[in-house]
């Protein structure tokens, strides 16, 4: 089996505790992980492919200080955590975040179980704008806080449905079974996210990161900066170049080709500014006809 450089990922996500396997050290590099790998989806949005063989992963997220999204963090982080005599294995889930509860997604999203003395754990380093900041645990359906939101587990049957509690309510993030997912599952999955048409991943620019309390999130020219204390602020970028730095400053991503991607950005900016105007026109000249109408 191939495995993962370890010196050079705990100098990349900055860790220098404990590497025994306990709860505690699994915390300690899920917080680490998350604070220094960021999540994005550049390589989708510039038509580049999303290797999962390990030492891609490795050379991407590690050496060339990139992120990714849940598969590539998943299945990284599951090679270290072996390697440090953790019990890991793959789930995929059923998104549900922005759509109705009963709504019968597809199973994109790819997570891990890790099981310490007979104690399974949901570890989830890349959910984008809400991605996990510590292990919950995985049969347990009471509140669990953490050092940004409180998270809770709902069962029924054989399916657990992992929900956050945002202004007050709660709100279903995915939904998946127990069984293995095998690497013909996710890597069906990997293709669809980063290769179909229909794909937000190819079509959107999505990046986050957690910085201490705060989460940077980046959806198009849209920032976000929300606070551990549920403060939130909120940023229109308007341009390319603007988003560029802030991928570079915010998420700390060395870009791999800076002017090509300000290009991308651009292309999609403009799309998105002509979507809104044509929308907007709609919407007058369908208030227009109404008022003319009575």
């Amino acid at each position: 089996m191939t495995a993962v450089n370890l010196s050079a990922y705990l100098a990349r996500i900055g860790y220098t505790g404990p590497l025994d396997a306990s709860l505690e050290t699994l915390a300690a590099l899920h917080w680490q992980h998350v604070n220094r790998i960021p999540f994005e989806n550049l390589n989708p949005l510039m038509g580049q492919p999303v290797s999962l063989a390990l030492r891609d992963l490795e050379k991407k997220l590690v050496m060339q200080q990139r992120g990714g999204y849940c598969h590539e963090h998943a299945l990284l982080f599951a090679q270290v955590l072996r390697q440090l005599g953790f019990s890991v294995r793959p789930l995929l889930a059923r998104v549900l975040w922005g759509q109705p509860e009963d709504a019968r997604t597809a199973a994109s999203h790819l997570l891990l179980c890790v099981t310490l003395a007979g104690e399974d754990y949901l570890v989830d380093t890349a959910f984008g704008a809400l991605t996990g900041v510590a292990p919950l645990r995985l049969h347990d359906t009471a509140l669990q806080l953490t050092r940004h939101e409180t998270f809770r587990l709902r069962t029924d049957n054989d399916l657990c449905t992992l929900e956050a509690l945002e202004h007050g309510q709660w709100r279903a993030m995915y939904r998946f079974a127990l069984h293995t997912a095998w690497p013909a599952d996710y890597e069906m999955a990997n293709w669809y996210t980063a290769c179909h048409p229909s794909s937000p991943f190819v079509s959107q620019l999505m990046a986050s990161r957690v910085d201490g309390t705060v989460r940077h999130i980046l959806h198009n020219d849209r920032y976000t900066r929300r606070h551990a204390d549920g403060r939130i602020e909120r940023h229109l970028l308007g341009s390319a170049e603007a988003v560029v730095a802030l991928l570079e400053a915010m998420m700390d991503i060395r870009l791999p080709d800076r002017p090509g991607l300000t290009q991308r950005l651009g292309d999609l900016l403009r799309q998105q500014l002509s979507a809104r105007l044509t929308a907007d026109a709609r919407d007058l000249n369908r208030s227009f006809i109404q008022a003319t109408e009575t």
